[in-house]
């Protein structure tokens, strides 16, 4: 099986531009591909958009609950010391109080003796 390679100018000449138009066609632009459904990118920024609000929102709320939080634990604290300070003033009055008492019946105690002794 000799095959002839005897191949005309011609021949070269049309398998040239057969190539060449190989070639172009890779070049070409492909038909785009549409997507399934529409992408609505104005819908997609607003729904990002409003879900950064939503969390800003929920950061500033928080922020601002741990804030009362912070003063309502202060004002409680503030008023528990009140509390002590006030029950150790009154522990203190009683004190003075249940002393004087004692004083008296003492001075009391030493007039009626005193009394008692001039009889």
């Amino acid at each position: 099986m000799q095959q002839n390679f005897d191949i005309g100018f011609a021949k070269r000449l049309e398998t040239a531009a057969a190539a060449r138009q190989a070639r172009l066609v890779s070049f070409k632009p492909k038909p785009a591909q549409t997507a399934p459904h529409p992408i609505d990118t104005a819908a997609q920024r607003a729904a990002q958009l409003e879900q950064v609000r939503e969390q800003r929102a929920q950061a500033k709320a928080a922020k601002r609950d741990a804030a009362a939080d912070a003063i309502a634990a202060a004002a409680l604290a503030e008023a528990d010391r009140e509390a002590v300070a006030l029950e150790a003033k009154r522990g203190a009055r009683r004190e003075r109080k249940a002393l004087s008492t004692a004083e008296a019946k003492a001075k009391r105690d030493a007039r009626y003796a005193a009394r008692k002794a001039r009889r």
